[in-house]
């Protein structure tokens, strides 16, 4: 049986993605490369921030998570 191996297209076209745009957490665990922990430790750190889209719905804002990467790939 073979493996699906698609990129999600939120991943694919994160470049193009307006900043104002708001993704959710498994958005950010496969752009990072980390895991759910790793993410609510950098949140905790003041490094990411998150927003509520609901009581229960969590979002990042891409232009910030694009700052985040610029800041990551300069050190």
């Amino acid at each position: 049986m073979q493996q699906s191996t698609s990129i999600d297209p939120v991943l694919r076209d994160f470049d193009q993605l307006a900043d104002s745009v708001q993704v959710r957490l498994p958005v950010v665990k496969a752009l990072l490369g980390v895991s759910g922990a790793t993410v609510w430790r950098l949140v905790k750190s003041k490094k990411l921030s998150t927003y509520k889209l609901t009581e229960r719905t969590t979002t990042f804002n891409v232009g910030e998570l694009k700052k985040f990467l610029a800041l990551k790939a300069s050190v």
